[in-house]
């Protein structure tokens, strides 16, 4: 008996190095998609800026950062996008998960989560900051998702999205 142990034993150890390898391809691969999704958030903050840019006279929106790639990407601490309406704000902060892969707080599978928080003088006169928790989830497209804890309501991160909560602010 103890040898059939020991010889499970010895097995499992053997396939140690093959599983090793396995989990720093899966986290080579999330670390891939933790970039890409970042730039896809970008992008889309990115791309309703200049939409409404287009479409003003007098007045500018501004992106903080103004470019983002891969490599300004931060595995290990929060990263920050602005849209900046004269002072009217959508702040956006994500980070990567403690986990590669995580569930614990949407029912997705998700590698990003963070908030998106709406600011304006008003809002800051009433102590009210509107929050919504983001989450890029691992699904047939890879798409970022928000969560509104208040009213339960879920959907895409998109312009759409973005639009709703700047209409809000002015």
């Amino acid at each position: 008996m103890e040898k059939n142990r020991l010889k499970k034993l010895a097995l499992r150890i053997d396939a140690l190095p093959e599983r090793d390898s396995q989990l720093a391809m899966r986290a080579a691969e999330i670390d891939v998609l933790r970039r890409a999704g970042a730039v896809d958030l970008h992008r889309i903050c990115a791309s309703l800026v200049e939409s409404i840019n287009s479409l003003l006279k007098s007045v500018v929106v501004e992106l903080s950062p103004e470019r983002y790639s891969g490599d300004s990407f931060h595995d290990d601490k929060p990263n920050l996008l602005q849209i900046n309406l004269r002072g009217r704000l959508l702040m956006i902060d994500f980070r990567a998960t403690e986990t590669l892969i995580s569930s614990e707080d949407f029912r997705a599978p998700y590698i990003l989560e963070g908030a998106v928080r709406s600011l304006n003088q008003d809002y800051l006169d009433r102590e009210a900051i509107e929050e919504q928790c983001l989450y890029y989830c691992l699904d047939r497209k890879n798409t970022w998702r928000f969560f509104d804890a208040r009213t339960y309501r879920t959907g895409l991160v998109d312009q759409e999205y973005l639009i709703s909560l700047l209409e809000r602010l002015v």
